[in-house]
């Protein structure tokens, strides 16, 4: 199979291949997190406070804005952004078919309706050609997302906001848009031990909006401005995350390294050319490496059946989904982004994954389509 990694016969059918290994990632730092949480315990501020605060000034530089507004998830990171903008009832927003459903869902939930372009074949991304040509004089703003890790080019349609879904994106490029939303659940690249999320901005009266925002617009306590939402992150969470923080660059590192290693290894695999890698690009921090697989359900079950763990993302499109029926769209609207959902399987590639267990899986994946 390849040179890299040369694994006993015997051993292969022992071999257990999780998708993610939080354990791992969270034994060495058990100390520093149980002496976070107890700090927060004996402090007695569960809600924002100085454990936020530092977490936010933290933040804003390793996301490369000026702002970090720390908030309840990613997708109330997303909502409150638009809420920000002042999208509502009327509105459109342009983005992609292929996401996370929060990414449009949040758009559906202010009574704006979302308008979707079809995404690039290489980068899995909102193409932004597209995206442009799809603007009316109804579109107020853009939600593009950093699809898998890697950047995407962020559309540039003048006088409209772009809102960057960075939810899996952390630490992978600087802030272009508007305004980039992260979301710390647990499998991310800077996952916390619960939801959260935060918003990070370099204008400096959009971060003002941010904060009220997610405290029910009001200012002062009790005196409300706007109609915002609960949209706070946990102190306990916050005080976890400037533990792993730190962490963050070395752990990209490790996912790029892992990366690098699936490609050595696919290269002297028997498998057939319409298997494709994901293209590499500057940045990319990967938080899914995602192949293009023929006869991927099949493949999918061959690999579960083999001790090894995978995850489709997204089986379904944004556009054909059943909640969005009455946004007019069928099959074929946005070719690239089905023939994705079809294709698209996640291969283990978190920072612990050893060098063994990627030789694995590549392994079973030749034997599957030598069989």
């Amino acid at each position: 199979m390849s040179d890299l990694i040369r694994v006993p016969a015997d051993e292969w059918e022992q071999m257990k291949v999780p998708l993610l290994d939080m354990k791992a990632e969270l034994a060495p730092l058990r100390a520093e997190i149980d002496a976070a949480i107890a700090r927060v315990l004996d402090g007695g501020r569960f809600i924002l406070g100085p454990e936020v605060d530092a977490f936010e000034r933290e933040l804003a530089p390793v996301a490369g804005a000026a702002h970090a507004i720390g908030v309840s998830s990613g997708t109330d990171a997303l909502l409150v952004s638009l809420m920000a903008l002042g999208i509502g009832p009327g509105d459109e927003v342009v983005t992609t078919p292929l996401s996370f459903f929060a990414t449009a869902g949040c758009i559906v939930r202010l009574g704006a309706r979302p308008v979707f372009a079809d995404i690039e074949a290489a980068s899995f991304n909102l193409d932004p050609v597209r995206a442009a040509a799809v603007c009316t004089d109804r579109t107020r703003a853009i939600i593009t997302a950093h699809l898998y890790g890697r950047p995407a080019t962020v559309p540039s349609v003048a006088d409209l906001p772009v809102v960057e879904d960075a939810a899996q994106s952390i630490g992978a490029a600087p802030l272009t848009g508007t305004c980039a939303c992260l979301s710390f659940f647990p499998t991310k690249n800077l996952g916390g031990c619960g939801d959260g999320g935060a918003v990070v901005t370099n204008a400096g009266d959009l971060a003002d909006a941010l904060r009220m925002l997610r405290q029910h617009g009001a200012r002062p306590k009790y005196y409300h401005a706007r109609i915002g939402g609960n949209f706070r992150i946990d102190s306990l969470q916050a005080a976890v995350l400037r533990v792993k923080l730190p962490h963050l660059k070395a752990w990209n590192c490790a996912r790029r390294a892992n990366a690098d290693r699936y490609r050595a290894l696919f290269a002297t695999a028997h498998v057939p050319p319409e298997l494709r890698l994901p293209e590499d690009a500057p940045g990319h921090v990967y938080n899914q490496f995602v192949i293009r697989a023929p006869r991927r359900d099949r493949l999918r079950d061959h690999l579960a059946a083999a001790g090894t763990s995978t995850e489709i993302y997204y089986p379904q499109p944004l556009h054909l989904q059943k909640c969005f029926a009455e946004l007019g769209y069928g099959q074929g609207a946005f070719p690239e982004a089905e023939r994705a959902a079809n294709e698209v399987l996640a291969l283990p590639v978190y920072p612990s994954l050893l060098a063994e267990q990627q030789a694995y899986v590549v392994e079973r994946i030749a034997a599957f389509y030598s069989a």
